[in-house]
Parts: C-alpha cells; structure tokens; sequence
C-alpha cells in the first residue's frame, strides 16, 4: 500500500523488491514450527505493528501535536483544557491512520506482494478478514471519539481524511484515486497540507476558547498567524513532493499493475529531479518568512539557521541517489520522511 506516501520504517531492515515468494514461505514456515504462544503473541504485534506503517504514525503524531502547540497565545493558555484536547485529537487522528492506510493494502494485496512483501496482508501474516476488520474497527473508534469529544473541528476532520482515503484506495467504480496522478497527490495534499492544519488547529482553539471563555471572534482572529500560514504553504510544497515522489521505489510493480503514476509516465529522472526543486524552493522560503517576516530575534535565528541546515543536507543526500536502484530510492524517501518530521518540530518556533 501506498497511502500517504507510506512505507515500512526507516530503521527496519526489509526484503528486496520483488522477492516476495521467498518472504511468504518464511512466514508461513515460522506459523509451522511449533511456536510458543508467547513468540505467536509477539510475531502478531510485530505484523500489526507492520500494518500500522510506523512512519506514518510517527509523522501524524507530530504533526498533531505540532499544530496544537501553534495554537497556544501564551502561557496562560497551557492547562488542563490543552492537555485534554492533544490527548483526544492523538488517540483520534492515530487510529484514523491506521484505518486509512489499512484499507490501502486491503485494496493493494497484489501490488504489494511484488512492492512489499514484509506487509501482513501480502505475506499472508493477516487474512484479508482481519485486515477489513482492523480498517472497521479503527475508523468506528475515531469517529467516536470525534462524536463523543463535541469538537466539530475534529468532527470535520477526521470525516474528510477518512473520505479521501476511501477515495484514494477503493476499488470501486469512480473511486481508487491513486491511479490517477493528479488526483492522488491532491489526496495527500489536503491531509497533510490543509485538514491537519486547519483542523487539529481549530479543535485545540475551540477547546481553549471554550475554557476561557474568549470570544470566538478572537479564535479566528488567530487562525491567521504566521506559524499556520507557513506551515500550511510549507507543507503543501512537501506534500505534493512527496506524493510524487512515494511511487518512485514501486516503478516495477506499478507497471505490472497498469498503474500510471508520473514516474512511470515521465520517467525516474523527470520525476526525482522535480521533487528536489519543490522541497528546495520550500526551504528557500522558510528562509526567507525567517528573514523577513518574523517578529522575535530567536524565531529568526531558528527558523533560518535550522532551515538552512535542513537545505544543505537535502542537497547533499540527492547527489547520493542511485537512480536505477529501487533501494536507494527508498533510502532517500524516507529521507523525506525524516525531513517532514523535522519541520513539524520547527513550526512552533515561527512566530
């Protein structure tokens, strides 16, 4: 599966492309051997964890909290109403992404059997049940959440991820977005660009307005600080990068599926030498809101000084990149990966 650029996480070792037989034969060898039910317990979690597709965790849980921190005034805001309203936005949006990129190898089993073999659903860890059951069972508990939590900025939220990602992967007549470039990267550009900023944004306002009584005119006064504007051009930039660049490493069985993705269509080089120009014209305005535009000199000096570090080692790491290797593709997308987090880290530096 492929859903908001996912992939296995960078720290674990993974299979070659395309030698999928080889991976489902020791998995289905290791149910085999007798296993305790304790090593049964763990082989489990890891497939789940699998399933989870651990880098996305990671960079939605980030990104959440980064975009409540934005929404802070000052410190009088901090307390108990904050807290609460991270906690519920993290539990909610984490199970939504499960459900969401769950549903993408429920649809993708084939295409991963050849892409990504070490997925549950590919090597047969998960039966297909399973997998629909956990996709089930995630979006109903997220949406519960949403609904129990009275956040209609939430609500909103997690409603619109969860179509988008429904239109993304489901095979069905008008839907499965995916095999449509254009399409497919305004997908993970409206969730990763414009409704978790917006939205988890507006859920902690709401939270706190309501706590301190505020009026709500003053909430959306706010809504147009600097941090939320950059953050929202920044990542669109990102996004759409990332998006393009996410089917690079899956060239082969993107083929063999009649998927036309842009790297198919235009060729790796096309592709690889565009995401570079898009994430390097992101850094190059990061630097320049730092210079110009931020009003505190340790805003400033943070958000061009980390900016520029951030620029020089993506310059670097490109020249590294081994075109005609899938692996070292999938090295340099994760790499991107890294670098998204990285800016989630940063944005509630920009003021």
């Amino acid at each position: 599966g492929r859903a908001s650029g996912e992939s296995l996480n960078a720290g674990k070792a993974r299979p070659l492309r395309g030698d999928a037989e080889p991976h489902i034969k020791e998995v289905k060898a290791r149910g085999e051997a007798g296993e305790t039910e304790k090593e049964r317990a763990r082989r489990v979690v890891d497939a789940f964890v699998r399933f989870t597709r651990p880098h996305t965790m990671m960079g939605t849980a980030i990104s959440v909290t980064s975009v409540s921190l934005l929404a802070l005034r000052n410190s009088a805001d901090i307390g108990g109403a904050f807290v609460a309203s991270v906690v519920i936005a993290l539990v909610a949006a984490l199970a939504m992404n499960i459900s969401i990129v769950g549903l993408n190898q429920v649809y993708d089993v084939d295409i991963d059997k050849v892409n990504k073999p070490y997925l549950p659903l590919a090597s047969g860890e998960f039966s297909e049940g399973t997998g629909k059951a956990i996709v089930l069972g995630t979006a109903l508990f997220s949406l519960a959440i949403g609904v129990a939590s009275g956040s209609l900025p939430l609500m909103l939220t997690l409603v619109a991820s969860l179509l988008l990602g429904i239109f993304y992967s489901a095979d069905l007549p008008l839907l499965r977005w995916k095999r449509f470039p254009v399409l497919a990267a305004m997908c993970i550009l409206a969730v990763r660009a414009v409704i978790v900023q917006l939205g988890f944004f507006n859920h902690v306002r709401s939270a706190l307005t309501l706590h301190v009584g505020s009026v709500v005119k003053d909430r959306f006064e706010w809504a147009s600080s600097l941090g939320l504007v950059f953050g929202t051009g920044f990542m669109v930039l990102f996004s759409v990068a990332i998006a393009l660049f996410k089917d690079l490493p899956d060239i082969v069985g993107d083929e063999k599926a009649g998927i036309k993705t842009l790297s198919v269509v235009l060729g790796r080089d096309f592709v690889f030498r565009a995401c570079n120009a898009l994430l390097m014209a992101a850094y190059a305005s990061a630097v320049a809101v730092g210079l110009f535009c931020t009003n505190v000199w340790w805003s400033k000096a943070i958000t061009v000084g980390a900016h520029s570090i951030l620029g020089l080692a993506l310059v670097r790491r490109s020249r590294d990149v081994d075109l005609s290797s899938s692996d070292s593709l999938y090295s340099f997308y994760m790499f991107i990966w890294k670098l998204f987090y990285a800016e989630y880290l940063l944005l509630p530096f920009i003021r």
